[in-house]
């Protein structure tokens, strides 16, 4: 079934290319494809490695969860791929995690096909590449406009998960949000509507135990990587287009080539004006941004009496239309108290039977 798929990726003999796939299928398809790609890598998901000293020479690169035994001098954005993998039961293809994770992290100037070993169906990705990149960018805007974000701790295992959670912790607040870690399991529709004073959600877990794209009206609030809220919160990361999307939290850590520290509070990154392109309106500066500025007392007098916002959730229920039983405290009169119906709700004892 392989064969037409063989035949229509057409590129010139002595290019360079990846893919991916099942281990046996990975080294027949390499066996066939050496011949003609002189340079051809076999990537692997990235599992615990076993103990022992590894030359730095022979350690494969990590990237989107996967391992990529590049050689010295090579870099994986010189690459293009070809990901084999799927099934033609799958309800969508465009859900599957795996390949979603490449999409996104793929260089945009290469190019992606992807072939499906049940129907020997191949496509070229870059339309879907887009659309997932344009998914995230809006992802990234509502985290801008979010006020209170929900930190999903997703794994308890994986080195350095707590430095990743203070890390995001420091990161909303500078950005004058709210933030709350939650410790669910894996995270359902269904747990996370309980949470409803959560603007956005960002999922806190092992590169391969992201969250795939979900349907429209799969999850109340969205579930963002830690790579976007970092894109959402940090004004001195890339914009849009040179950032790269990193699948593994310990990225964003000191030590990481990929870590961007926050400015300091009296860099100008901090006061550019920012608009919404969702609701179109002007976001206003991070709170202790504006209280820090000595300007903003003389011209701007307080009143003498001011409601201070004590949480989120407390303005949050404010704002709901219903927010519970009335109390009435002092409206009811008290009376002794009486005995109650006996029985069940389908027959009680003072109703007749009729």
């Amino acid at each position: 079934m392989l064969g037409p798929w063989l035949h229509d990726w057409r590129r010139p003999r002595g290019q360079r290319c990846l893919f991916w796939g099942t281990q046996p299928m990975a080294e027949a398809l390499a066996t066939l494809l050496r011949p003609r790609y002189l340079d051809l890598l076999v990537s692997s998901p990235a599992f615990p490695l076993p103990l022992g000293p590894l030359s730095p020479e022979s350690e494969p690169l990590e990237r989107f969860g996967r391992r990529f035994p590049l050689a010295t001098g090579r870099r994986l954005e010189e690459y293009g791929a070809f990901y084999v993998g799927g099934s033609e039961t799958s309800p969508d293809p465009d859900l599957d995690p795996d390949l979603s994770r490449l999409l996104l992290g793929w260089a945009p100037g290469q190019p992606f096909s992807s072939c499906c070993p049940d129907t020997g169906h191949t496509q070229d990705e870059g339309v879907r590449a887009e659309r997932l990149r344009a998914q995230r960018r809006y992802l990234v805007e509502r985290a801008r406009d979010a006020r209170v974000v929900g930190l999903l701790a997703g794994t308890l295992g994986v080195a350095q998960h707590r430095e990743a959670l203070a890390h995001l912790r420091n990161l909303t607040q500078a950005a004058g949000k709210r933030s709350y870690v939650l410790a669910l399991g894996r995270p359902t529709p269904a747990k996370l509507a309980n949470f409803p004073e959560v603007d956005v959600f960002v999922l806190l877990a092992c590169p391969l135990g992201t969250l795939a794209p979900q349907p429209s009206g799969g999850f109340f609030r969205p579930v963002l990587a830690p790579c976007e809220l970092e894109a959402a919160c940090n004004p001195a990361w890339p914009p849009p287009g040179l950032a790269p999307h990193l699948t593994h939290y310990a990225d964003l850590l000191p030590g990481s080539p990929f870590h961007v520290p926050l400015p300091p509070p009296e860099s100008e990154l901090w006061d550019t004006p920012d608009v919404s392109l969702i609701t179109g309106e002007l976001r206003p500066p991070p709170v202790w941004k504006s209280s820090n500025d000595p300007g903003c007392s003389t011209l701007t007098p307080r009143p003498q009496l001011e409601l201070v916002e004590s949480s989120p959730a407390a303005l949050f229920l404010s704002s709901r239309s219903w927010q519970g039983l009335e109390p009435r405290l002092g409206q009811t009169p008290v009376t002794e108290a009486v005995s109650g119906r006996r029985g069940i709700a389908i027959a009680y004892e003072d109703e007749g039977s009729s």
